[in-house]
């Protein structure tokens, strides 16, 4: 067995058969001098057993000869990598042991270059994540700014201070709402986030919802409507699932106009519980339909100036680390559905 994996390599495999060929050749060739009895026949078997050594030699040291140009190769591919090449690869297209070597190192080289390029984008996301921060930060920042100083000269004037105080109001929610939504998807990032769930009921928490916005929804002349089965239960972190449902319903708010409605309904499958957010609001560009769970991201055609673009990537975050998955489905001036489904554990 351990000869065959030897003579996997081809070269190794000729110089076997040629140093056989050469001791099967100069044996037979000694058995013919002693059968014929030629005179001097001990000077002829001298002469071949010397010729004989000197072609194994040569046999012997043509192959260590290209084998240690195969491994200066090897070496200096190496070599060229450490020093920054990318691109350096050791040659392996034979067969045997030590290419099998090649090969892994090889395979090794392209995992760092994969590992390289993970962190290098990881690295750019960084720089983008902190830059979209800043831009977020920078405009309710000016805005306060601005408020105050106005406040300042309207000392005098309670209405206008009021006015401006409630925008600076507003102004440092979205602040703390940036802030507070960045510390949670990060450690959805790092892995830090422990779900503790419990057997709860879905039209509970779906009625503990729809009453914090009820103001809200009175307000902006709005309608939403709940429909499911009253029993259905789902095993989940009740914290973080009505977290991940909060910015699904805002943003169903936030891009519905006055009179506009919004249902939120769900159904029990064999092995998962269905929810669907429905709004008739103005629907998603077919353009943005693949960036709304990304963070930051803001449509070119949003009317919205005030949105921050990480309710939703939150609320895939945790979907996600329920084990179940999200997906929208929009039509331009009909409407978005937000579809959520979370398989079901046993009790």
């Amino acid at each position: 067995m351990y000869i065959m994996k030897i003579l996997s390599n081809r070269k190794i495999k000729v110089l076997f058969y040629r140093i056989l060929l050469y001791i099967i050749g100069f044996s037979l060739l000694f058995a013919v001098v002693i059968q014929t009895g030629l005179r001097q026949g001990a000077l002829y078997i001298g002469i071949s057993v010397w010729v004989m050594g000197f072609l194994i030699t040569a046999a012997c040291y043509g192959y260590f000869k290209e084998q240690n140009e195969i491994m200066e190769n090897a070496a200096e591919q190496i070599r060229e990598y450490i020093s920054g090449s990318k691109d350096a690869r050791i040659e392996c297209y034979d067969e045997g042991e030590l290419y099998r070597l090649f090969h892994e190192v090889n395979s090794l080289v392209s995992i760092l270059n994969a590992h390289i390029e993970n962190e290098g984008k990881e690295k750019e996301f960084l720089r983008n994540t902190i830059s979209d921060i800043s831009h977020q930060l920078k405009t309710p920042l000016a805005a306060l700014n601005i408020y105050n100083g106005i406040i300042q000269g309207e000392a005098e004037n309670p209405p206008a201070v009021r006015e401006f105080t409630e925008l600076s109001e507003q102004e440092l929610e979205r602040i703390e709402t940036l802030v507070q939504n960045m510390l949670k998807i990060s450690k959805f990032d790092a892995g830090t986030i422990v779900m503790v769930k419990s057997l709860e009921n879905i039209s509970e928490m779906m009625e503990r919802i729809k009453k914090q916005f009820s103001f809200r929804i009175g307000q902006e002349e709005k309608e939403m409507i709940l429909s499911g089965d009253e029993s259905a239960e789902l095993i989940c972190d009740r914290s973080w699932l009505t977290e991940a449902l909060i910015n699904i319903v805002k943003n169903a708010l936030d891009y519905t106009e006055k009179g506009d409605s919004i249902l939120v309904e769900w159904k029990r499958t064999a092995s998962a519980l269905q929810i669907a957010v429905k709004d008739s609001g103005s629907g998603i560009h077919p353009e943005d339909l693949y960036y709304v769970f990304k963070r930051f991201y803001r449509s070119r055609y949003s009317k919205d100036t005030q949105g921050i673009g990480l309710g939703l990537p939150l609320a895939k975050s945790i979907i996600e680390a329920h084990g179940g998955n999200i997906s929208v489905d929009s039509e331009l001036g009909v409407g978005t559905t937000i579809y959520i489904n979370l398989y079901r554990e046993q009790t």
